[in-house]
């Protein structure tokens, strides 16, 4: 048996009309309620947070970095110190000079006394014949001086180092005997500079040089000759 619905009356229509319209007025109320319990709710349990944290930009951090400093300059070379050394004196040789010189004259020996001369006691008491006198030995002969020769090696001055550095200087004259082979043999101080040291280095180069041999009558002969060196600091 099939039932039937009860007959919709106009008095349930106007009730159920009613209620739609009290349910549409307190529809907005309620949605603020359900809104405000959400929210409290999100509070309460950090939802809020999150949701605002996800929200938020991302904050980069931006570091600045400071330009490199700038190579610094090389340091100006300091100028190297040079110490110079003293100038080295230039010995200053002159030319001979041409001064005239008298030959020297040979020296003669006396003759020696003879016997018979030393004892006449002996001779008067045994008459005897006369004896000769002895022959008079040839005087040696002294090499005479001359004005000049000529160098085959001329002296070459070397200036004593004390002597530069106390600053002195001077010419000393030497007197010097050539040999027949031009050597000088013998050197003697005809007038000196005031310095022991000067005059030294003035004998000892002299004793280095090497002379052309005086020629008379087409040989070789021993003259002496009157040198003189300089020793001047330039």
């Amino acid at each position: 048996m099939t039932m039937m619905p009860p007959p919709v009356t106009v008095q349930a229509v106007q009730q159920f009309a009613d209620f739609d319209k009290k349910r549409n007025k307190f529809a907005p109320l309620m949605a603020i309620v359900v809104l405000h319990i959400a929210g409290f709710y999100a509070i309460q349990s950090g939802l809020l947070s999150r949701v605002v944290t996800a929200a938020m930009p991302t904050i980069t951090t931006i570091s600045i970095i400071a330009p490199p400093a700038p190579p610094k300059p090389p340091a100006p070379s300091v100028p190297k110190t040079v110490e110079l050394s003293a100038p080295v004196p230039r010995a200053v040789i002159p030319p001979l000079p041409l001064i005239a010189v008298a030959p020297s004259e040979p020296t003669i020996t006396p003759p020696q006394p003879t016997r018979a001369e030393a004892a006449p006691a002996v001779a008067t008491a045994a008459p005897t014949a006369p004896s000769a006198p002895s022959p008079t030995p040839p005087a040696p002969s002294t090499p005479r001086t001359v004005s000049s020769v000529e160098y085959i090696k001329a002296p070459q001055l070397i200036y004593p180092n004390l002597s530069r550095r106390l600053g002195e200087s001077g010419t000393v004259v030497l007197r010097i005997l050539i040999n027949e082979k031009g050597l000088p043999e013998q050197i003697l101080i005809q007038k000196s500079t005031g310095y022991n040291n000067l005059d030294e280095a003035g004998r000892q180069a002299a004793q280095r040089a090497l002379f052309k041999p005086m020629i008379e009558n087409g040989k070789p002969v021993p003259v002496y000759v009157l040198v003189p060196l300089t020793f001047q600091l330039s």
